[in-house]
């Protein structure tokens, strides 16, 4: 009796239609459909997801000043993103919308569930509320929001979710790895955010410790921790690990002053907020809800229904970094408060760079993916291939894509796109490696054996021709020669190194891998000389040469079929080995042997893969693009360039430097008005990140939480001389979060941290807080 498929659910997160697709969009959505495409050859019940989230203020004012409804306003742009998957072949088994009816009916049924539960209270709240992120922020009428510009004061009634109840629960889950959470940076981060300031804690901790012992010095770490404990100020997870007791507070989760959202169930003058609505379309497009459906049949319920059972939870939702706390904190806590199982695991992957800056549409920046098909399809493909249909050309461009964002980019790490870098990876990896070889040993095998596989000799052993080592230690690949003894084979290493790689998404490496076999092949294929060897008469030297060739050619073009599943199927067919959708439906690429490729096999037509692409295309996309602005210079690559240090003095956009020459009194400083400082927007923010710079000895990279209503923000600081990154972790700091972004070393800073300037060298001290004070909070 056959086994039952082992079912596989993944996400990409859905995306906003506030603007259009852009290629960071498109790589959340690439990495989706590789992982897709993985589980299905391997024979996994998979079913993927994709979709747009379509409520909110923002969404209605842009609707309005577009001068059309707000439906329809999404029906437009949601049209943008389903068109494009569908021009680059993405294979999302559904496609949800949150203006769907089967959604709505299914977050107003967890609404519902939530109520019923008493997860939810009405209370009410007045504050400043940043409409382009949907949020409200700390701080006074006037207050600059995360997106720049002026919030609004706005009184409201909301309903709360009690989302400080499940602080010590999301802890113990994250902390055992039940919620498993990719890349570690983010897992800590989110962990950090849910312990609170457990550092300030011990530091207060530390000053009140001496009301009961003489000398504070001699007080250990452990000890401390006892007093902080015993007074309740701390408590300690399943691991034994201190946290805060209530540094995560209750969530507003309902607005009222606008209505382009899914009403609260028996009050509709508060539409449900937009990331409760968002983050239940994991479970609507599964079917849950489905009960309360009235376009539905009984029938037509219990299968909705019965699917929920069998999908949830998901296996894997990948997002974006900048979103990780919406779905590792208020995600699994809705779950957990509704009784519903809480998804495997979330991994996030890291921003999108272009010219070393952040894609976004504020910043004018973006790259839409449609010039990269665009410039492919027609200036590459098209002119090698001009018969081609468009649905061809767009198929071999979103394969450049796909290969270049997943091989570039180690997934997890923020990583720089450019048209130049494109250019040189599809031509070294593409056109010179793969596209290279597959042409190479099948013109030769069409040359000297007629196009028909050879059948190698009973005495060879084919399966040593080509090897490769693999080392956990320090994860990198090391390729040998063939004949080289001690090392695994290539099947062996397919074992040992391709599955691992895949199960924690690390593309780059299973890419460097594929390409390491690429170019150990060719070094085969030279070495061993087979257009000499065709001159001896020696045939079964021949064979084993070009049998051992084309059966690495069958193995890398199985390895690279989920990247690359256009280019794949082309190669497959050159090889006489079909359809490769259907090789993979069929599990015949699943298990890559050596010797699975049959001997005898006659080849299909031969045609280039990879036609080379001129390096002018760059500036046809460029001019496809048509920036408004070109990119700023880089000072490190100009050594007449300032300094990272001469920027800092000339606008202390990092921590401040030396002004202990300067007067301390108003005397010889220049007065300002009281209005004068209140545009300085200090805020409190926690440094969740903390690395160095390489090249930079001074700098280093923060990334800085300012709470719940804020986006997380990067920082230079020049104080690398002085504090360790790893010290750093955790701290609450000050910072000026309206200070103009400046660029430094390849990266944007976006605020400074306040420090003071201590001694003749101008030594750092950051400034901070006894009291435990709430991130994001002004100061005044």
């Amino acid at each position: 009796m056959p086994e039952t498929p082992k079912k596989f659910y993944l996400t990409t997160p859905i995306y906003y239609v506030n603007a259009r697709p852009h290629i960071g969009h498109a790589y959340s959505t690439i990495a989706a459909d590789v992982i897709a495409r993985r589980h299905r050859l391997l024979g996994d019940d998979t079913f993927f997801l994709t979709g747009t989230d379509e409520h909110g203020q923002k969404v209605q004012r842009s609707a309005e000043a577009a001068g059309i409804p707000p439906q329809q306003f999404a029906d437009e742009v949601s049209a943008t993103f389903q068109n494009l998957w569908k021009r680059m072949g993405i294979t999302n088994d559904d496609y949800i919308r949150t203006t769907d009816p089967r959604h709505k009916r299914g977050v107003q049924h967890l609404w519902k569930v939530l109520e019923a539960r008493g997860a939810i209270y009405l209370s009410s709240y007045t504050g400043q509320y940043c409409v382009s992120e949907e949020m409200f922020v700390d701080g006074p009428p006037g207050t600059i929001g995360p997106d720049g510009k002026p919030t609004e004061t706005v009184t409201e009634e909301n309903y709360f979710f009690k989302l400080s109840e499940y602080q010590l629960p999301l802890i113990n889950l994250i902390e055992s790895g039940e919620l498993h959470i990719q890349p570690e940076t983010s897992k800590n981060e989110i962990l950090s955010f849910l312990r609170g300031n457990v550092n300030e804690v011990m530091a207060v901790a530390s000053q009140y410790a001496g009301d009961f012992h003489e000398e504070v010095g001699k007080l250990s770490e452990e000890e401390l921790l006892k007093f902080a404990l015993d007074s309740d100020e701390l408590a300690l997870s399943n691991a034994k690990i201190p946290y805060v007791p209530g540094a995560l507070r209750d969530l507003s989760i309902s607005r009222t002053t606008f209505d382009w959202g899914i009403p609260v169930p028996g009050n509709p003058k508060h539409v449900i907020y937009v990331w409760l609505d968002a983050l239940a379309n994991y479970i609507t497009a599964v079917g849950y809800g489905a009960e309360d459906r009235d376009d539905l049949t009984p029938e037509q319920k219990q299968t909705e229904l019965a699917k929920f059972e069998k999908y949830w939870p998901a296996d894997l939702h990948l997002v974006g970094k900048e979103i990780t706390r919406f779905h590792c904190v208020y995600w699994p806590a809705f779950l957990m408060a509704a009784r519903l199982r809480l998804p495997k695991s979330v991994v996030a992957n890291g921003w999108l760079l272009f010219e070393e800056s952040k894609m976004s549409k504020s910043r004018g920046n973006v790259v839409r993916t449609e010039t990269i098909l665009d410039a492919f399809g027609n200036e590459v493909y098209a002119k090698q291939f001009p018969e081609s249909t468009k649905a061809e050309r767009d198929l071999f461009a979103a394969d450049v894509l796909r290969y270049f964002l997943l091989r570039e980019i180690p997934f997890g790490q923020d990583g720089s796109f450019s048209f130049d870098a494109l250019i040189t990876r599809y031509n070294a990896d593409l056109a010179n490696g793969f596209g290279n070889l597959v042409s190479r040993v099948l013109t030769m095998i069409q040359k000297y054996f007629d196009g028909v596989i050879p059948c190698p000799p009973p005495e060879s052993t084919v399966e040593s021709n080509v090897r490769f080592e693999y080392s956990d230690e320090d994860e990198e690949i090391e390729v040998f020669e063939p004949g080289t003894t001690e090392v695994g084979n290539l099947t062996e290493m397919l074992r040992k190194v391709f599955d691992p790689f895949f199960d924690r998404a690390d593309f780059s490496q299973l890419l460097t891998f594929t390409d390491a076999i690429i170019r150990n092949t060719d070094g085969y294929i030279t070495k061993r000389a087979p257009w000499k060897v065709a001159s001896t008469d020696d045939r079964d030297q021949l064979s084993e040469i070009l049998y051992a060739s084309a059966a690495a050619v069958r193995i890398v073009t199985g390895l690279l079929y989920p990247f690359l599943p256009s280019a794949t199927s082309k190669v497959w067919a050159q090889l006489g080995l079909g359809d490769i959708e259907v090789a993979a439906a069929e599990g015949r690429i699943r298990n890559l042997e050596w010797r699975g490729l049959e001997p005898g096999t006659k080849l299909g037509p031969l045609a280039p893969i990879f036609p080379r692409a001129d390096k002018g295309l760059a500036q046809i996309m460029t001019d496809m693009e048509n920036p408004a602005t070109p990119p700023a210079p880089e000072p490190a690559d100009d050594p007449s360039a300032p300094t990272a240090e001469a920027l800092n003095a000339a606008n202390p956009a990092t921590a401040a430097t030396s002004t202990d020459h300067l007067p301390l009194t108003t005397d010889h400083s220049p007065l300002i008005t009281i209005d004068d400082f209140a545009k300085v927007d200090l805020r409190v923010a926690q440094i969740v990140v903390a690395e160095r710079i390489p090249k930079a000895d001074k700098l280093l990279r923060l990334e800085v939480d300012l709470g719940p209503n804020f986006p997380r923000r990067q920082i230079l600081a020049g104080i690398a001389e002085h504090y360790a990154p790893e010290a750093l972790i955790g701290r609450k700091v000050v910072i000026v979060a309206n200070l103009a972004p400046r660029k430094m070393r390849g990266l944007e800073s976006q605020g400074m941290i306040v420090a003071a300037s201590l001694g003749d060298h101008g030594r750092p001290s950051l400034a901070g807080f006894l009291e435990d004070v709430e991130l994001g909070a002004r100061l005044k």
